[in-house]
């Protein structure tokens, strides 16, 4: 047989052993379909690129591809944007971006695996629209907040709700959070990795795990998902499901405009919580999950980020620093950032830092905390809204935690008044419904019932002062003095003065009375209309008008609870 009929009897064998499909065929190269969401989108909405990879290569996606945006307007600098891998086999990438200004965007996206570069173009209109934006630091007074999209000022009343996305029914956790917005609460804590067995760990046993609810919020996929002190997990990849329900969530809360701190880690030093610990707090695993939370959450305008919980007891100073930085530079929209820990804030200068956050319970974390540490940002040159996180949940005695403290000490009138008092020190606060009623949980898992209302007093404080401009108003307690027959005694804590004092003046007073009796204000010369009001009914009553260029008492009040005077200049 000649050697032209031995080659054309081997290319024929060949085609019949493909045809056949038994001869092994090279894979096919990947290759990425871009779809676009919409061609116009309003500002603080986002608009989502989703690429569909067609033969995506064996692998670990989330560590091997990345997917890079960068968004360009006319006259305005380019934003470069993270995407996120949305399946374990690495088919679906996704990439959102959230206008912040009108006009047209041109974008450049690329996707990059295996050596490979495949790279999108397009554009899109973004037009102006009526949503209110990102809540960032108000420039001109900037110990409080505003909002981007229309210039409102932000009057920060928040919530605990650590354990919402325990839910296993997304219904439930739509009505904890409609219940909520109801209530006039327009900010609330959510975490996103944790777990515990019961609602024992902090001293409340009425909360349990069951197939409605699990103290379970797993943000890698778990080799032992049931294992609460051993999970097993996987840091290399995500846990795709939970990312979505949270998705979920942030869209629910940004349709009833609340706002929602995501605390990247709770309760980290306990067993089976941080699948990093000290050895390798901050490598290139932790970093991973941290930048996919914002390149994934980033674009919902109603995100805020809290590096951890209580990170004095699971990380250094070192490790905040360094994380609050990475995620200022991976977040293209510089949403507010800060870190939960204790009474001490050692990051008030640090440039990622947007509002200094403590956590002081009861009276010591009231008035004159909150005074004194909006002072020490001041007398630094860095003015920031300074709050009080976390000051005691309502009717929470976790003994021996709470030494002395039993009922009625933390009831909800007693944690309305210090947030009154908190207020008035020019700060702000995040209280917690109590979490001893069966099947709702309140500052553990933000769901509550009719039986708690709590939160009504707090509607009502912001209410009050949203019926003018609270954030030109500063503490006076110069202007100030008075008497009082049944002002508490703290143990080991402030004095407490009789009358505290808001104001502008020759504009706005506001003199909270802490226990009945009178106060005697120092005003600005002018007319001023006065109104008394009743901070644990709402109830409000037109007084005499004052005359100022000299002392004011306030008239006699009906007992010796507390009273809120409102006086403004009539011209």
């Amino acid at each position: 047989m000649n050697q032209k009929l031995r080659g054309a009897l081997l290319l024929a064998s060949l085609f019949l052993l493909a045809c056949l499909g038994l001869l092994g065929a090279a894979p096919a190269p990947a290759a990425a379909f871009l779809t676009q969401s919409a061609k116009q989108v309003d500002c603080y909405d986002y608009i989502e690129f989703t690429l569909k990879i067609t033969h995506p290569p064996a692998g670990n996606p989330f560590t091997e591809a990345e997917v890079r945006g960068e968004f360009s307007r006319a006259n305005g600098a380019p934003l470069k944007v993270d995407g996120f891998c949305d399946s374990a086999d690495g088919s679906v990438f996704r990439l959102r971006f959230m206008p912040m200004q009108a006009g047209r965007y041109d974008y450049v996206l690329s996707y990059r695996r295996a050596g490979t570069t495949e790279t999108h173009r397009g554009a899109f209109t973004a037009r102006a629209g009526q949503r209110p934006g990102l809540v960032g630091v108000d420039p001109d007074h900037p110990t409080h907040f505003r909002r981007d999209g229309r210039g409102e000022h932000f009057f920060y009343n928040s919530t605990t709700a650590y354990w919402l996305l325990g839910f296993q029914d997304d219904a439930v956790i739509r009505a904890s959070l409609d219940r909520l917005a109801q209530l006039k609460v327009n900010r609330i804590r959510v975490a996103l990795s944790g777990r515990t067995a019961s609602g024992l760990r902090w001293k409340e046993p009425m909360i349990v795990s069951n197939d409605d609810f699990q103290f379970r919020l797993e943000p890698w996929p778990a080799a032992r998902p049931l294992d609460i002190e051993n999970p097993g997990y996987d840091v290399a990849r995500f846990n795709l499901d939970h990312f979505r329900k949270t998705e979920r969530m942030l869209k629910h809360a940004l349709s009833r405009d609340v706002q929602v701190s995501l605390i990247f880690a709770l309760d980290v030093a306990d067993k089976g919580v941080d699948p990093f610990g000290k050895a390798n707090m901050g490598n290139a695993d932790e970093q991973r999950y941290y930048r996919y939370c914002v390149a994934r959450f980033g674009a919902f305008a109603n995100v805020w980020w809290d590096l951890i919980n209580e990170w004095h007891l699971c990380r250094d100073e070192a490790w905040v620093e360094k994380m609050g930085a990475l995620v200022k530079e991976w977040d293209p929209y510089d949403h507010l950032t800060s870190v939960h820990g204790s009474g001490k804030f050692p990051f008030g200068q640090s440039p990622w830092v947007d509002y200094v956050m403590f956590q002081s319970w009861d009276e010591h974390g009231a008035y004159d905390f909150l005074f004194k540490a909006r002072k020490v940002q001041i007398d630094a040159g860095r003015p920031l809204p300074v709050i009080n996180e976390e000051y005691g949940y309502e009717d929470h005695y976790p003994y021996p935690w709470g030494g002395k403290r039993t009922w009625p000490a933390r009831i909800g009138a007693e944690r309305v008044r210090l947030a009154w008092e908190m207020t008035m020190a020019g700060g702000y606060q995040t209280t917690g419904e109590r979490a001893n009623i069966a099947g709702m949980g309140g500052w553990i898992t933000g769901r509550g019932n009719a039986e708690m209302t709590m939160l009504k007093g707090y509607g009502w404080l912001r209410a009050f002062f949203e019926r003018f401009a609270w954030w030109k108003l500063a503490p006076r307690p110069d202007l100030v003095g008075g008497e009082s027959q049944a002002l508490p005694v703290i143990e080991n804590g402030p004095a407490i003065a009789p009358a505290l004092c808001l104001a502008k003046p020759g504009e706005c007073y506001v003199i909270y009375l802490r226990a009945g009796g009178r106060a005697n204000v120092s005003l600005a010369p002018g007319k001023y209309r006065v109104e008394r009001y009743n901070p644990r009914t709402s109830e409000s009553a037109k007084l005499p008008d004052a005359t100022g260029g000299a002392a004011w008492t306030s008239p006699a009040v009906p007992d010796t609870e507390n009273w809120v005077f409102w006086l403004e200049n009539k011209r």
